[in-house]
This record gives structure tokens, sequence and C-alpha cells, in this order.
């Protein structure tokens, strides 16, 4: 039995929680002024400037097919690095960093809700909550890796 944990930020869309992998975090931020850009995919919000840096803002519920929502005092913007590029999520909340035991997490059910079960790498039940693990290399294809690389020049 081994005690291999991983250090994860839970944050929520909708009515479901999800995780990733604290390393792969650079900030969390509250909204910032987001600069629309034509002709990107529709899930692509815009870009910031963020401490110099263009970073490209995904709005997660349009990434995974979940209606829209109004953004809220608890939406916050998730600073990921996903293949060296700096990605900004929305989120409707961001909560605590957990520990998650390796051995607590299960692989992921072929449909999970709405989301599609490519974007999960697996499923870990904390105490009562269902966490899902985020595979965020999944979450943009290659394409839209492409694209946004371009955004940030």
């Amino acid at each position: 039995m081994s005690n291999e944990t991983v250090k994860a930020i839970i944050f929520q869309l909708k009515d479901e929680e999800y995780a990733i992998p604290v390393q792969q975090v650079g900030s969390i931020e509250r909204e910032l002024h987001i600069t629309r850009v034509p002709q990107t995919p529709d899930f692509v919000t815009g870009v910031i400037n963020l401490r110099g840096v263009v970073t490209p803002i995904i709005d997660l519920r349009k990434r995974f097919g979940i209606e829209a929502s109004e953004y809220t005092d608890s939406t916050r913007i998730i600073i990921v690095y996903i293949s060296e590029m700096e990605v900004g999520l929305i989120v409707d909340a961001a909560y605590d960093v957990i520990d998650i035991a390796k051995d607590a997490i299960e692989p992921p059910p072929e449909v999970i809700g709405t989301v599609d079960a490519d974007y999960i790498e697996g499923v870990a039940k904390v105490d009562s909550r269902l966490l899902m693990l985020l595979n965020l290399d999944k979450v943009l294809s290659t394409q839209d890796y492409k694209e946004l690389n371009n955004l940030e020049g």
C-alpha cells in the first residue's frame, strides 16, 4: 500500500468538481480584462496581458460543452502550463489545494456526465467528494494549440 499523493487544485464547473496537478498551475486570478480575438475557436474567450505575457483564455464550460453561465464573484481564471504554454482557464470557482492519495484515483468511466472522458485522467474519491482529474494536455488539441500559440505572438 503506497501513500504517495498528488497535490491538486480543486475547481468547480457547474455541479462538478475537478482537480489539476498543482505543478501545472501558475496562479489563480480574479476576473481580468480579456481582449477578444477574432477568428478563434468559440471556447477561446480572448487574451489577457498577465505580467507582460499575452496569455490565451479558454472558457472551460464552452470547451466541455457545458452551458455558459454568467461570471460571478467566485469566477476565477486558473493560469496553467500546457505544453510549455501559459493558458488561462475560466472556471466557476477555485478552491483549496488538497492531497489526493494515488491509490484513491481510478480510471475514468467511459462517459462522465457531459464531459468527454478524453479530458479526464482519472476519478478520485476524497471523503464524500468525487473529483475528476483533468488531463490538461488533452484539453487542447494539436490544432487548438497551434492557433493559441499564434495568439501569443
